[in-house]
């Protein structure tokens, strides 16, 4: 039965096709077989018997002698009818079961084969019209109408993840419109302060010059800080668009160029590093500039934050490349989807050095290198954090 149902359309429609003629053929053979004994009963009626024996007798018992046919008005009208009726059933049977037979194959193959599939995308289609996107398509028979509802399932589920994209982008823009009008206000707000503090006190001689020139050094730090706020904007303008460049990547290579950046930071914050790579011979294809900076920025984090040591693992492999990088220090202390928004911050001392958007473009350029970022903390202590990047041509 399971390969039946997994027949294609045209198979199954000539499979029962051909079921309901061979009935249609077995049975009006039988009716026409039983009309003509009955018929044959009717003229019986009225035979001469002994002038029908005298014949069989005369032609021998090899012979074959027929029933002659009552003339009409010999007949009564029940019998007539009756001998006419068996004629008709005799002509037409086969006519009258092979169109019955074929109906009752087409009405079988149109409800076995097409009604639950036709229900179940017009389902979906209206279901997909009221922006309803939560639901699947059960059918699953190996057939063409299962590849299309199998198909038809995967356009769903890519539609509900550009939803899914689309509600996060916007969230996204939210949250990047906010920390655009925090990080443009606080410095304006000091510059601000600094400025009536001098309209005011500078005139009347009541700020000696030491204290003018901090405010005025202060004011150039906010301004500097402006100034890395204005192309931190213009960076992430360039993300979206920015293309992938595929070329070959041997972890030899990738790893010596991992292992130069740790030293710079090992030298610039004072901490140990340990490096593993994975001694794997396969070649990955991927955007080097891309996944460097994203293990650029992991290490950055991981040397601010971490108490003592810094270790990365490296493996390389043909389909998939995965940096982890873990750090001795205190951990996240919120959820990966906050800490990778743009704009997010420790703490506001820190923002002054650092625009806050290391994770948050770290994230985007594994995503659109077909991977993910994963954020953990480990149990003794410490975050974790693994960019994963796969194979793009």
């Amino acid at each position: 039965m399971g390969k039946i149902k997994n027949l294609s359309v045209r198979k199954t429609i000539l499979l029962y096709m051909a079921i309901a003629l061979l009935i249609g053929f077995l049975l009006s053979a039988g009716i026409g077989r039983a009309a003509s004994h009955a018929q044959l009963s009717v003229w019986w009626h009225y035979v001469d018997e002994e002038a029908y024996f005298q014949a069989v007798n005369r032609d021998g018992p090899d012979s074959v002698t027929d029933i002659p046919r009552p003339r009409s008005y010999e007949m009564t009208s029940t019998d007539y009818f009756i001998s006419e009726l068996c004629d008709f059933l005799q002509t037409y049977t086969i006519l009258i079961l092979s169109m019955a037979g074929s109906c009752a194959a087409v009405f079988l193959f149109y409800r076995n084969k097409l009604k639950k599939p036709i229900a179940e995308l017009a389902a979906a289609s209206q279901k997909i019209a009221d922006n309803q996107l939560d639901f699947h398509i059960t059918y699953e028979n190996q057939d063409e109408m299962g590849v299309l509802c199998k198909e038809f399932e995967t356009m769903r589920g890519q539609l509900a993840e550009n939803n899914r994209r689309l509600w996060q982008t916007i969230e996204e823009e939210k949250m990047l419109r906010a920390a655009i009008a925090h990080d443009i206000r606080s410095p304006l707000s000091v510059l601000k302060g600094y400025q009536e503090m001098l309209t005011e006190y500078l005139p009347k001689a009541d700020m000696d010059r030491e204290q003018a020139m901090e405010m005025l050094s202060e004011s150039n730090r906010q301004i500097e800080r402006m100034d890395a706020f204005v192309e931190t904007m213009r960076k992430l303008n360039s993300l979206e668009s920015r293309e992938l460049t595929a070329a070959e990547i041997s972890a030899a290579e990738l790893e010596a160029d991992i292992r130069a950046e740790l030293a710079v930071l090992e030298k610039e914050y004072g901490k140990r590093f340990v490096l593993q790579a994975s001694a794997a011979d396969e070649t990955f294809y991927g955007d080097k500039e891309i996944i460097l900076e994203v293990t650029e920025n992991l290490l950055s984090n991981a040397f601010r934050y971490g108490k003592q040591q810094i270790a990365v693992m490296l493996q390389t492999g043909s389909a998939e490349l995965r940096v982890c990088v873990r750090d001795d220090g205190e951990g996240f202390s919120e959820d990966a989807e906050t800490v990778t928004i743009a704009f997010h911050g420790k703490n506001i001392k820190d923002s002054l050095k650092h625009a806050g958007i290391g994770m948050y473009i770290s994230r985007l350029y594994c995503e659109k290198h077909g991977g993910k970022l994963i954020l953990e903390n480990e149990e003794q202590g410490g975050a974790v954090v693994t960019a994963i990047f796969r194979r793009i041509s």
